[in-house]
């Protein structure tokens, strides 16, 4: 297909007429729906005077305001509106789909030019929306959202209700959370969607194109290990059910099943595709793959061989076993060229290098082994697991070298120095199988915790809960009763949630930029905020309503916190200042001056006659709140404090800085007494427990941890966030933490435990309660255990994600016409008419 490259130009000059709409859309969206209006245009052109008076009703805040010179104005906004349309209407964009090949250059250089205009995002989310009314739009609707997801718009939490796309691909959408009731989709390309938690009652999808649409039902025992041909379109299982089956990739379809006298362990292809190894019992099987034969039975080993691994040339094959020892064999003649004898204990798991002069072995002697396959030689002997070591994997490059373990770690090694690189923390239970991307850029790693992590290699963060920020969380705070939760964010907003439930209960919406810091007033009844738009503000928690505003006007607000009486509001500036203001009247009672940098962490004492704070320039000082007077400063940090935190009794200081260090200060000498492990990243957040005998600390190499005072020991790591960790808060009683995150996530945690508290059980009961509200049981809403995950590939491309969807009634089926619930259900969704009917029953 030819396209004109003036066809870039002249769509961008269309989109880019919603420019100069004014912030109309939403509400004429509603309107239409309102209306049941099918043919927009005609409405549009209509006499408009009843809902140009209910557009600009909603767009001021008194009907007095509405005078003809406003009118005049929404009667100008909803004929560039109009001509738009026209345009758009008439326009390539819709009429053909713009996901296929041919637009590819055309989309790129396109999104360049929009990709940070937000009124254009804006409309072209109108016209999503619009597909549900006028069957006119679909296709444009359907490109805009294509290019939505194109651009990694943020959709979550969303409503996308009885919208109709068509022809066209949405490949890793993020649609977390969002309501898709209704919505009518054909032709659509799902591949590696997130849907997790979103809502799909009465759907309508047809002719559904995914790339993981084949569930492969087999095997009756635990599969052992799964295996790609070099050439993608094979997949072998080994499983307890002593069976290894070949299956076609493309359809699903087994092409053939081996059985054997014993459970089959390890499964790897030949480089050359012709041939896959399998192992059973004490014995290692080559099949041909052209003939469908055995071609040879290796002879070797006295117990069971639990790992095989073809060299990269796939002229050698190395097998493990639990008699300890590893064999090395000839493929072509069959037969054992060397027995590699060191390990002390059952061997888990053997590796090739990529360039194939290394094979590495993890042991349940806790050690790995490198050695030299040519001379059959122990290389190098890796120390540093404290559990069984289950599986071993090469980076692509072959420079390093991954571990995992049963002592929930994993460990990446240099394999020419034989050093440990670094330590990969945050599952809860043995690591049974980790992978490296075909780019070397991530590992995944899967558990008996039942999870699969995605691990950056270069920074050895996790990529891959409170959920409702669109931005990363700042600042978390609780109310003085524990009841409710406040957190600030990246997003400008301040938001309220319901603590028990886990649902948000307000949102304060007032600041322009990012919102840096929140605090409850001792009384619980209004919530500070202080922000990047220079300005302090004051909320009453009850009706969720601005009561004041402070303009700061110099800097950024970067830290607040009210006095124990509650009539004073201190805040640290980025001017390097902290200043006083009298909550009543807003005005500023003083200005303490002696910071050389930004002040990023202020805290009252808890007799309210010292004020501490801690600055970018390294140092904390202490202050007379009275006289204004500087007590005394406190030096040691070597980088910048970023938080600071009484103890319960007043006695010592704590502060956490950029240095990677906790350091307890005895606040009257000003001597530092405990300087706590600095090895995990800057630390962002300390807060004490209310009994003062733990301390908690959140840092940026997104862990939590909890620290006992006393001792300087660590007591519990906890694992979850997938991003710094910007804000903890212990509620009143000391049972639960509270944690902001860089990943715009806010979780809950158990302190007793360590575990994360989930409260997704609530939202089920609320959606089914909509359908038979009398008879909820608890065991519809438990979730399903997952098997532990003991091997993994990672796919090349992104995989359906449906954690926690809701599904009701509708219908999804592919290209075939088959049911895709089945698949939505083993994604983790819950199918409601199935619960329902267990409810009935």
């Amino acid at each position: 297909m030819h396209h004109e490259k003036e066809q870039v130009g002249d769509l961008y000059q269309v989109l880019a007429l919603s420019k100069e709409v004014d912030e109309v859309l939403p509400i004429l969206i509603k309107i239409l729906k309102k209306e049941r209006i099918q043919d927009c245009l005609e409405f549009l052109q209509q006499d408009q005077n009843k809902f140009l008076l209910e557009i600009e009703s909603q767009k001021v805040e008194s009907q007095s305001l509405l005078e003809k010179e406003q009118t005049l104005k929404g009667e100008k906004n909803i004929k560039k509106i109009t001509d738009i349309l026209k345009k758009i209407r008439d326009h390539e964009f819709n009429k053909q789909n713009y996901s296929i090949d041919g637009y590819e250059e055309i989309k790129k250089d396109l999104i360049i030019k929009i990709s940070w205009d937000k009124k254009i995002i804006e409309f072209l989310k109108f016209l999503v929306h619009l597909t549900a009314l006028d069957k006119r739009y679909i296709q444009c609707g359907s490109n805009s959202l294509h290019l939505i997801v194109w651009m990694k718009v943020d959709l979550r939490g969303q409503s996308f209700e009885n919208i109709r796309i068509r022809d066209t691909s949405l490949v890793g959408g993020n649609f977390v959370r969002c309501i898709l009731n209704g919505s009518e989709f054909a032709n659509v390309d799902i591949s590696g969607m997130n849907l997790s938690q979103a809502q799909m009652f009465s759907c309508q999808w047809k002719n559904i194109k995914i790339h993981e649409l084949n569930k492969l039902d087999g095997h009756i025992g635990g599969v052992n290990q799964v295996c790609f041909s070099q050439d993608g379109k094979l997949l072998a299982s080994s499983s307890d059910d002593n069976l290894i089956i070949l299956w076609d990739v493309q359809t699903g379809k087994k092409k053939f099943k081996i059985r054997e006298n014993d459970q089959a362990k390890s499964l790897c292809f030949s480089p050359n595709n012709s041939t896959l190894a399998f192992s059973s019992g004490e014995f290692v099987y080559l099949w041909n793959l052209k003939t469908g034969k055995q071609q040879d039975k290796l002879v070797g080993h006295s117990n069971i061989v639990n790992s095989i691994c073809f060299s990269p040339d796939g002229t050698r094959l190395a097998s493990g076993s639990s008699d300890n020892f590893i064999c090395l064999w000839d493929v072509k003649i069959g037969q054992q060229i060397a027995k590699l004898d060191g390990h002390s204990n059952r061997i888990n798991s053997v590796n090739f290098s990529p360039d194939g002069i290394t094979l590495a072995a993890g042991s349940s002697d806790e050690f790995i082994h490198l050695w030299d396959v040519k001379k059959g030689q122990q290389t190098a002997k890796l120390d540093g697991h404290s559990g069984m070591v289950w599986a071993v994997c090469f980076s692509p490059d072959g420079t390093t070298l991954a571990s995992g373990s049963s002592d929930s770690s994993i460990h990446l090694w240099d394999v020419k120095t034989g050093q440990q690189k670094a330590i990969l923390d945050g599952h809860s239970y043995a690591i049974n199988s980790i992978c490296y991307s075909p780019d070397g850029t991530t590992l995944a790693s899967g558990s008996n915790d039942k999870s699969i992590r995605l691990w950056d290699v270069k920074t050895g963060y996790q990529k891959a809960k409170l959920d409702g920020h669109s931005g990363l969380v700042n600042s978390i705070c609780y109310s003085s009763d524990g009841t409710t939760l406040a957190s600030g964010s990246a997003d400008n907003s301040i938001r309220l949630w319901d603590v028990k439930t886990g649902q948000q209960k307000a949102q304060l919406d007032a600041h322009s930029d990012y919102v840096r810091a929140i605090c409850y007033s001792p009384d619980g009844i209004t919530l500070a905020s202080g922000s990047l738009d220079k300005s302090i503000r004051l909320w009453d928690v009850k009706t969720g309503q601005q009561k004041a505003k402070i303009d700061v006007h110099s800097e950024t607000v970067y830290s607040i916190c009210y006095s124990s009486d509650g009539t004073t509001l201190a805040s640290g500036i980025a001017d390097n200042s902290i200043r006083l203001w009298d909550v009543k009247t807003g005005q500023q009672k003083a200005k303490l001056d002696g910071h050389s940098s930004a002040v990023f962490a202020i805290c009252y004492s808890p007799d309210g006659i010292t004020l501490a704070s801690g600055s970018y320039d390294n140092s904390i000082c202490l202050w007379d709140v009275t006289t204004g007077q500087q007590k005394a400063k406190l030096d040691g940090h070597s980088k910048g404090v970023f938080s600071i935190c009484y103890s319960p009794d007043g006695v010592t200081l704590a502060s956490g800085s950029a240095d990677k260090s906790i350091r307890l200060w005895d606040v009257k000498t000003g001597q530092q007494k405990v300087k706590l492990d600095g090895r995990y990243g800057a630390v962002n957040s300390i807060c004490y427990s209310p009994d003062g005998t733990t301390l908690a600390s959140g840092s940026y190499n997104n862990s939590i941890r909890l620290w006992d005072v006393k001792t300087g020991q660590q007591k519990a790591q906890l694992d979850g966030h997938f991003g710094g960790v910007n804000s903890i808060c212990y509620s009143p009683d000391g049972t639960t933490l509270a944690s902001g995150s860089h990943d715009n996530s806010i979780r809950l945690w158990d302190v007793k435990t360590g575990q994360e508290i989930v409260s997704s059980d609530n939202r089920y009961k609320d959606i089914l309660a909509q359908y038979w509200p009398s008879t909820i049981q608890n065991n519809v809403l438990q979730e399903h255990a997952n098997p532990y995950i003991t091997t993994l590939k990672i796919s090349q491309n992104p995989n359906l994600e449906a954690q926690g969807a809701l599904i009701l009634k509708g219908e999804f089926a592919d290209l075939k016409g088959q049911d895709l619930k089945s698949l939505f259900k083993s994604k983790g969704s819950l199918i409601l008419e199935n619960e329902l009917k267990i409810i009935h029953n």
